[in-house]
């Protein structure tokens, strides 16, 4: 079976590295595969870890309070009935109003104010013995200044040209951001994509030579 499993997990890689070339049937075929194995295992894994220990259970036990979750989550469904698809706002609107709610004070301190807490730095720093700490002296100036600067882009309430010069500078920060976050995500991707090579020479070439 594990000989089994890796030729398809094999051959399914193969056939996706085709729509390389150009898309083809093949590729579909494994991309509809796909999709439809992650939606259904998506859907074993929110029935056994939501839906049965928060529904099913607690009913069955007697705690009729939780059919009202329940309900909401069957009209979420509705979506699905152009004609009755109006009726899924209803559990949308309440989901996001008590998720706001709830999540409000929490990313507040986990991360609005831990963000401004990082900009609080010393322009000028000394170690103990007072040696000035050039490096990290002019960290923080660009954590300061780039931090500044960014916000006056965003800056829209009051015309100036001053500002908008400063807005200027805080564009290059901006783009400097995107790049390194950018650059994070390819190197993500090459990441898997190295896995997955190896995994075709090493779990599945190498064995036909062993």
């Amino acid at each position: 079976m594990d000989m089994l499993g890796t030729w398809i997990a094999a051959i399914f890689t193969l056939i996706l590295f085709s729509f390389l070339y150009k898309d083809n049937p093949l590729y579909r075929m494994a991309e509809n595969i796909f999709v439809g194995i992650s939606t259904g295992y998506y859907i074993a894994v929110v029935w056994q870890s939501i839906i049965r220990p928060n529904v099913v259970v607690p009913v069955l036990d007697g705690h009729y309070a939780a059919l009202i979750p329940g309900m909401l989550g069957v009209v979420l469904l509705l979506q699905l009935v152009p004609n009755l698809s109006w009726l899924a706002r209803y559990p949308i609107a309440l989901y996001i109003g008590v998720g706001a709610a709830l999540n409000m004070i929490q990313y507040t301190q986990g991360q609005l104010i831990p963000q401004i807490q990082g900009t609080m730095l010393a322009p000028v720093l000394f170690d103990k013995s007072g040696n000035f700490m050039a490096a990290q002296s002019i960290t923080n100036v660009l954590i300061i200044v780039g931090t500044m600067c960014s916000l006056a882009y965003f800056f829209f309430a009051l015309e100036n040209k001053h500002l908008a010069k400063v807005s200027r500078i805080g564009i290059g920060f901006l783009m400097v951001s995107f790049g390194a976050a950018y650059g994070t995500t390819v190197m993500g991707r090459i990441s898997l994509l190295i896995s997955r090579f190896d995994f075709l020479i090493n779990d599945w070439v190498k064995p036909w030579f062993n």
